[in-house]
């Protein structure tokens, strides 16, 4: 059984986001949530909360015990691109790509 925590629109890119994904994927949901505590990455507490969603989801939704759940999966897919101009020399314009993500974090418990 699984339980999973969504997370939509985040406005920061996705490359940014899958280096903390990599970090916690696997780990025990305690051990994740205190990495995530001590990351100091800026998607480390959009996923703290993600993941203490998906702990609380397998905990109420699914009868699950906390003690037992650990990251089976957690990934960041890209969402739309806001496409800004900035001024550059001699007229013209450059164009900024703030990218948004969207995060999901799955919790499994443990056999």
């Amino acid at each position: 059984m699984e339980a999973k925590a969504h997370l939509k629109y985040a406005r920061i890119a996705p490359r940014k986001v899958k280096i903390v994904c990599d970090l916690i994927r696997g780990k025990d949901a305690g051990m994740a949530a205190a990495l995530l505590g001590a990351t100091p990455k800026a998607a480390s507490p959009l996923l703290l909360k993600l993941l203490k969603s998906a702990v609380a989801n397998a905990e109420n939704n699914h009868n699950m015990d906390p003690e037992k759940l650990y990251v089976s999966e957690t990934y960041a897919n890209p969402g739309p691109i806001l496409k800004r101009m900035m001024p550059r020399a001699q007229g013209r314009g450059a164009r900024i790509n703030k990218r948004t993500s969207h995060i999901t974090v799955v919790v499994a418990e443990k056999e």
